[in-house]
């Protein structure tokens, strides 16, 4: 997303300029090109080698410098930004920006670009929440401009609010967002994805789950925002970070997954159903936690609603017994409602709901992926083994295979999660094109 992509970095005079050092490093590491403009109050925090040894390019900040070619540097600089992002934001910039004065490298370059424009603002708290700097951060949204907003936690002055540099990994989430929403081949489509397992209770601590990490799911929806898309993000319980600008739904049972859904995708152009959904669920939760002495438990699953052979809840000789019944299947109920059918794509046509589904095999892959892609009607299905060390649950890398309705399969080699994600979007393109 960040190969070649010509970012040109404002920092300003803040305490929080420390910390840019930083992100021209991951810019510069994820293959981005980073050209750094300083004022003259930033170099006073971090000196201008520190920037040029991290983005491997000169630093730019004087706009009077002797030999006249600072107007024409600016001009360059102006016409091959793809982003204009200054990190840290001070409140002088920014009223600055909201005014068009340009006695500076930055503020000319700001002036003069026609690329997307993103700050995020750094300063003592109730300087951020002036009045003053508030109606210029709302004039530059207005005109466009896309707004980090600052975090709450210490400051330099020693006070706890609003005014902290956000970290790294978050402005780089920023910035692929900004960047994908002024390019990238997903502009204008709202995309919903799942993520996860789901944790079907069988008292107040103990459930029925599966293995699911959400990285998957989460790599999904990071490269869909990283194209363009508006992205609603439905996940089970995971220890993953929320990636920065979608819309995250979280869900803890398969019944709330199911209600995520359909409140989700009718206006939607893709359904993505990444998560590991639970296929059955304990009939009768108990309401208090079932003490161990018991016994053991055994599940019991049916899929009917057959009378249960022990009473739940409690001893049955020397086992414990709990009921399982299914759960609703999502895709399969969405392809009987047909719900997205009469949805316009951005060509004026009617278009249905592109869906998505994933298998987890740990047999006959091939075969039961056919069946589930057939079964649920799927536009795409992807499988996978899950009971290889690669691949599957946990595993930051994947072995799929595609499955077309037009009967065509894709074996894809194994592959970091991340370039799964790009794959799927890539085939799913296509059907929306």
């Amino acid at each position: 997303m960040l190969q070649n992509k010509h970012i040109v970095l404002g920092i300003c005079g803040g305490i929080a300029c420390y910390k840019a050092v930083d992100l021209v490093s991951k810019l510069q590491q994820a293959g981005a090109v980073v050209d750094v403009i300083m004022t003259e109050s930033a170099d006073e925090f971090v000196r201008p080698l520190t920037f040029s040894t991290m983005s491997h390019r000169p630093v730019y900040s004087d706009l009077w410098e002797p030999s006249g070619q600072a107007a024409e540097t600016h001009i360059r600089l102006a016409e091959e930004a793809e982003l204009l992002a200054i990190v840290p934001a001070t409140a002088n910039t920014i009223a600055k920006l909201a005014h068009g004065f340009t006695d500076n490298m930055l503020t000319t370059v700001a002036l003069a670009t026609q690329a997307p424009l993103l700050l995020a603002p750094a300063m003592y708290k109730d300087m951020y929440t002036h009045p003053a700097t508030q109606a210029n951060l709302s004039l530059l949204r207005q005109r466009g401009a896309y707004i980090v907003e600052p975090a709450v936690g210490r400051l330099a002055s020693g006070t706890i609010g609003t005014g902290r540099l956000p970290d790294t990994e978050l402005l780089l989430g920023a910035i692929r967002l900004t960047l994908g929403r002024h390019s990238g081949d997903l502009v204008g489509r709202r995309v919903v994805v799942t993520a996860g397992g789901t944790q079907e209770p069988i008292d107040p601590v103990r459930y029925v789950g599966n293995h699911s990490s959400g990285k998957m799911g989460y790599a999904i929806a990071t490269e869909a925002r990283d194209r363009g898309a508006d992205v609603v993000l439905i996940t089970g319980p995971v220890s993953l970070p929320a990636p920065y600008g979608v819309d995250l739904i979280r869900i803890e049972t398969a019944s709330q997954m199911r209600d995520a859904v359909m409140a989700s995708v009718n206006d939607a152009d893709v359904l993505v159903m990444s998560a590991a959904v639970a296929d059955f669920r304990p009939a009768h939760p108990s309401p208090q936690k079932i003490k161990k002495h018991v016994g053991e438990p055994s599940i019991i699953a049916s899929s009917g609603q057959q009378k249960q052979a022990t009473t739940e809840g409690h001893a049955a000789g020397d086992g414990f017994s709990i009921h399982l019944v299914r759960n609703a299947d999502i895709l399969a109920d969405l392809a009987t409602m047909q719900i997205g059918q009469q949805r316009r794509n951005r060509e004026g046509r009617l278009q249905p709901l592109i869906r998505v589904g994933f298998a987890a095999e740990t047999e006959n892959v091939i075969a039961n992926a056919r069946d589930k892609l057939v079964r649920k009607q799927l536009d795409l299905l992807v499988a996978n083994d899950v009971m290889r060390s690669d691949s599957g649950f946990g595993a930051d890398t994947n072995k799929v295979y595609f499955f077309h309705p037009d009967e065509t399969v894709e074996d894809l080699p194994v592959m970091p999660k991340t370039g799964v994600a790009a794959a799927i979007w890539d085939r799913v393109l296509s059907l929306l094109t």
